[in-house]
């Protein structure tokens, strides 16, 4: 799906017989606009580009469509080009149908596909979901993170030997080949930590970020932890 163009703005019209020079101090003719100089025209980035943001802008566009988050301590220079261009930025994404998020309190930003019941909308963002283990974890990490933050803790922590002792009561106990969940729990905590929800912050210590607030919602996981609560009573875990 190509990316909508505005027009580049047309160059001011000036009478080939107006001597410019002789009128730099005023205004041409009384009515003209002194012409501005092809070579202060916005340079082309590549053959017959009619794109109008500067490269840092586009690359930016491109990372909020490539990534879940876009987050400013990580990224703190294009978070500063976000935040100097959000309009326009923002224009883009609604010419594609998608919503622009910039939490500051939190210090990230990201995408929401747009839905209406009145608008017929094509949708171009899928819904992405998190594997059987990244769900698992991600119950256990927004969980702990919320009962730290009920009792005034000000950051949550958790460990890796705990993630994984947590996560594995709900695969299939009778299975004996526990490398094969371990390995699955471990690539979890991986791939979340890239995205940018864990931090590591000594050898299989884990600082759990804000961003779980965001990628689980208090109302998700309640219906969650009623689902595995209920999975655990019947005896049957969740091995696919």
């Amino acid at each position: 799906m190509s990316e909508p163009r505005a027009e580049r703005p047309e160059r001011p019209y000036v009478d080939a017989d107006v001597d410019v020079d002789a009128n730099a101090g005023g205004d041409v003719d009384g009515g003209f606009i002194e012409p501005v100089p092809m070579e202060e025209d916005p340079a082309e980035l590549f053959a017959g580009d009619s794109g109008t943001l500067e490269a840092d802008v586009r690359r930016v566009l491109v990372r909020l469509l490539q990534r879940r988050f876009l987050l400013a301590d990580r990224n703190q220079a294009q978070w500063r080009i976000l935040l100097e261009n959000q309009s326009v930025i923002e224009s883009r994404l609604h010419d594609l149908f998608v919503h622009l998020v910039v939490d500051h309190e939190r210090g990230v930003a990201y995408k929401r596909q747009v839905r209406s019941a009145e608008l017929d909308v094509p949708v171009l963002l899928r819904d992405e979901a998190y594997s059987r283990a990244e769900t698992l974890i991600l119950v256990h990490l927004r969980s702990v993170f919320q009962r730290e933050q009920g009792v005034g803790e000000t950051s949550t922590r958790v460990d890796l030997e705990e993630i994984e002792r947590t996560a594995l009561t709900y695969f299939d106990p009778d299975d004996t080949n526990v490398a094969s969940p371990q390995r699955e729990i471990r690539s979890a905590v991986t791939r979340l930590a890239k995205e940018g929800l864990i931090e590591e912050e000594s050898e299989g210590r884990f600082r759990v970020t804000p961003l779980v607030e965001i990628a689980l919602s208090n109302e998700r996981l309640v219906e969650l932890r009623a689902w595995l609560a209920e999975q655990a009573l019947a005896g049957s875990g969740v091995a696919s």
